[in-house]
């Protein structure tokens, strides 16, 4: 704001104008997904962006996650049931929104769900944004295509139906009609600018690392027992059969060739049990037994890291392809802000983490090239140390969710 006085301005700044968005997500609250809870419910508050969050039903009580409200419906067993419910929950929502309460209404990753708030949005005066994290349609659509191909049947068909369904609502309706499009990565948004969505009217939102956690939680080294002088590789996250993990277990393979007794701890699960156990027989067919390979399961946070940090070097290996190559993964974030030696291969937000930082080792995808990074490392473990402690400065300043949380505040008080 600026005051006239004779010839001269006198300029006051003041911190802009709280204001509250009413958000829809696709997960069961309370929610784990760090770019929801950490993001909206944790940092964005201290910028006066607070979030009304309405998601599906959990079996466990939703809690506050520092959220302004959290709404979803009852939980029922049928998942039927609690589509519906949500549904209706999403709805009645929608027609009780006032302008004067929500500076916008934002829909993540659902396009029905999103079809639906833009109506009522238009009709209410009310802007609408829409988040893209993942390429939902695209995904439903390659899962039911590979199980036709294999064989599956009507189910199957419907679903990949509905996919494609979907997709032409999201590229033809939902995106053109939004006010802002809030994407994953650099790489998405070119995505979806090739899509015909307007650069201006997207901005990219990549994962980060909550910073703060390591002042809470400090990180004690800590290795699997039987592994405390072996070179140890760790990997942190899913272990689903999309991320085809067996090319990790291939260079960890070729890896003992120059270090026989190389090992790999996968600090994580899959949401379906029969993925783990496939990909354990897969380590048992190629020769990997109990002494070069083993599955923690989930653990709590703080046990994950001082894992991580236990090990010699992290892997983060990410399938290439139009799903992936759009993505930003967090586990390799959160190998840099321990100071771990990490590879990861070339899916274009590792590639360009990896660069900006110096911190890591960037490879192809092969397992041959993986297993010369991971070599590397061991080779000379107090070099590679001393590279990697160069990505803790960098999360800190480019990937935490204290800079995110500041750029997404500035993007939501210049739409409003």
């Amino acid at each position: 704001m600026a005051m006239r006085y004779g010839c001269r301005y006198t300029y006051f700044f003041t911190e802009p104008m709280p204001l509250k968005i009413l958000q829809f997500v696709p997960e069961a609250l309370p929610t784990f997904r760090a770019d929801v809870a950490t993001l909206f419910g944790k940092y964005l508050p201290r910028h006066g962006v607070q979030c009304d969050v309405v998601g599906m039903a959990s079996s466990t009580p939703p809690s506050e996650q520092g959220f302004a409200s959290v709404r979803s419906p009852a939980y029922h067993s049928s998942r039927l049931r609690r589509e519906l419910s949500y549904a209706m929950l999403v709805l009645r929502t929608l027609l009780r929104a006032q302008r004067a309460e929500y500076a916008a209404i934002q829909v993540r990753d659902m396009v029905s769900i999103g079809l639906l708030a833009l109506l009522v949005a238009r009709c209410k005066g009310i802007p609408f944004y829409y988040w893209v994290s993942y390429l939902m349609s695209e995904g439903r659509i390659e899962q039911a295509r590979s199980k036709v191909a294999r064989g599956a049947g009507l189910r199957s068909r419907m679903v990949m139906l509905k996919g494609q369904l979907e997709q032409t609502l999201l590229y033809r309706v939902v995106l053109p009609s939004a006010q802002h499009v809030f994407v994953q990565s650099d790489a998405m948004l070119e995505f979806m600018h090739a899509k015909g969505v307007a650069r201006a009217r997207m901005t990219a939102v990549p994962m980060g690392v909550d910073m703060e956690l390591f002042g809470t939680r400090p990180v004690e080294p800590q290795r699997p027992d039987g592994w405390h002088h072996v070179p140890l590789i760790a990997y942190l996250g899913t272990l689903d059969k999309a991320r085809q993990l067996e090319r990790v277990l291939d260079a960890l393979l070729l890896l003992r060739q120059s270090h026989p007794q190389a090992a790999l701890l996968l600090i994580g699960s899959s949401p379906t049990s029969s993925d783990e156990a496939d990909l354990l027989a897969y380590a048992g067919a190629i020769g990997l037994g109990a002494d070069a390979l083993r599955v923690t399961g989930w653990l709590p946070v703080a046990k994950a890291w001082n894992l991580l940090a236990g090990a010699d070097a992290a892997i983060s290996y990410i399938p290439r392809g139009m799903l992936y190559d759009v993505s930003s993964p967090t586990k390799l974030l959160e190998y840099l802000a321990l100071g771990m030696p990490a590879v990861g291969n070339d899916t274009p937000d590792q590639a360009r983490v990896l660069a900006e930082s110096r911190a890591g080792w960037v490879t192809g995808s092969a397992p041959a090239a993986m297993a010369r990074a991971l070599a590397d490392i061991l080779n000379a473990p107090a070099e590679a140390r001393s590279r990697a402690s160069a990505g803790v400065g960098y999360i800190d300043q480019q990937r935490s969710y204290r800079i995110l949380a500041e750029r997404v505040a500035r993007r939501y008080h210049d739409l409003v």
